[in-house]
C-alpha cells in the first residue's frame, strides 16, 4: 500500500544550526531508507521543502480566487518534506520513522481512485 510520510518541524531549529545537527539529521534520513529497506518498503519519491516563507498559497471562495504569499496557516510546525513509500503494512512503516528526528511525522495512505 502507498503511504505518505510528512516530516513536521518547527523551522526555527535550523535558524543557526550547526554542522552537528545538520549532520546529525542527514544520518538518521539515511537510516531511515536503511530501515525502510529492511522492512520491504519502497521509497518511490522523497524531498525536502524550501522554508515556509517560499510558499504561495492559491484559495478559492466561489468564483473568487486569491493568491497569496506565505503559508495556508499560521503554524508552530511546518511541513518540512516528504517521503512517498510503498510499505507492506502500516506497522512496518510505524517501525522505520522510529529512527526520524523529526517530532512530528504524519503518515497518510494514499487514494485509489477508480478509473
Amino acid at each position: 500500500m502507498k503511504y505518505a510520510v510528512l516530516i513536521h518541524e518547527n523551522e526555527s531549529r535550523w535558524e543557526g544550526a550547526g554542522d552537528e545537527l545538520v549532520q546529525l539529521y542527514h544520518d538518521c534520513h539515511a537510516q531511515f531508507a536503511k530501515e525502510m529497506a529492511d522492512r520491504g518498503i519502497t521509497m518511490l519519491a522523497g524531498e525536502a521543502l524550501r522554508s515556509v516563507t517560499t510558499a504561495t498559497t492559491r484559495r478559492r471562495r466561489g468564483d473568487d480566487v486569491m493568491v497569496t504569499d506565505g503559508p495556508f496557516a499560521e503554524t508552530a510546525e511546518q511541513l518540512g518534506g516528504f517521503y512517498l513509500v510503498d510499505a507492506p503494512d502500516l506497522d512496518a512503516l510505524l517501525e522505520a520513522t522510529g529512527v526520524l528526528p523529526e517530532p512530528t511525522i504524519e503518515i497518510r495512505p494514499v487514494a485509489v481512485f477508480d478509473s
